[in-house]
């Protein structure tokens, strides 16, 4: 594990298709929360999905990266690569006996939460943790594909998002290694934000009901918590969050120079009014707040 830095900062891109400009705006932020106060910027690749992962992907997305100004510390880190970290990491909270083997399909899990009394949330409804030793073993033994879930004991999980406020729930029986023995993301997550040193977590909005999920697991892996500052999302002309179906969502589809489309993400964080272009990410720095940055999700015109 790394030294952690309390304002060292990272971007960790999936390498499954282009950066769309939501997800580079977010970047440019994770960028200046950590460039503006002299901090070391990360850069990792999240590619243990196989079978949507490329290399192909994963250039095309540094290069947009450059090509903002976004520049990085040390070495690209590959998931890929660390699998047997991920494996040691199952390894412990086996040990802790914190895990538990869940045989449920999604199709079982989503029809378990809607029914007329049950939880009626994306959350595990807990029914393969009632399961008999016994049984648990006879499945094993008969071959059925099974999940690990850590055992979160219902344990309610807070913390200060710098952007977000104040957040809380309770954690359910999340997956740390899937049914096809790859590392789930939320185990993966937390591993290599600390193996990197990362202090501060600045990403998208929309994982924000994860870092429950992480902070328990961090603190059962007696891995350091980071700070946490969730970035609202930028959206579509249909309100939904913006994808490669809303047209121009890259850098790629855009018919105008790279400083004007620069220009328009720095306007969305409330930073260069009155500019037409901004050549390079380093421009944004001086006049970079956390405290000015909008909390409600934007639209870029």
């Amino acid at each position: 594990m790394a030294t952690v830095s309390p304002s060292d900062g990272r971007f960790a891109p999936s390498p499954t298709g282009p950066l769309h400009l939501g997800s580079l705006r977010t970047a440019l932020v994770a960028w200046l929360f950590a460039r503006s106060v002299g901090a070391r910027f990360r850069l990792r690749v999240e590619d243990l999905d196989p079978q949507r992962s490329r290399r192909a992907f994963e250039a095309e997305q540094l290069a947009d990266l450059r090509a903002l100004g976004i520049d990085w510390d040390g070495p690209v880190v590959r998931q890929s690569e660390r699998l047997e970290r991920y494996d040691d990491a199952v390894a412990t909270l086996e040990r802790a006996r914190r895990l538990h083997p869940c045989f449920c399909t999604r199709t079982e899990i989503r029809e378990a939460a809607s029914a007329p009394h049950g939880p009626h949330t994306r959350a595990y409804p807990g029914t393969c943790l009632a399961l008999s030793k016994a049984e648990r073993a006879r499945r094993i033994a008969a071959g059925d594909r099974y999940a690990l879930r850590v055992r979160a004991n219902g344990e309610r999980i807070g913390f200060t998002d710098r952007l977000l406020g104040e957040h809380s729930t309770i954690v359910d029986d999340f997956v740390v290694r899937r049914a096809d023995g790859v590392a789930a993301y939320q185990l993966a997550v937390v591993v290599d934000d600390a193996a990197q040193g990362i202090g501060e977590v600045v990403r998208g909005a929309d994982l924000a009901d994860s870092t429950p999920r992480q902070i328990l697991l961090a603190q059962l892996l007696g891995l350091p918590v980071p700070r946490y500052a969730h970035v609202p999302l930028v959206l579509g002309a249909d309100g939904e969050r913006l994808a490669k179906r809303h047209g121009a969502a890259t850098l790629a589809d855009r018919d105008q120079p790279l400083s004007a489309t620069l220009a328009l993400l720095a306007h969305s964080l409330r930073l260069a009014r009155g500019r037409e272009q901004v050549e390079g990410a380093r421009e944004l720095l001086d006049e970079f707040d956390p405290v000015r940055l909008p909390s409600a999700p934007a639209r870029l015109h």
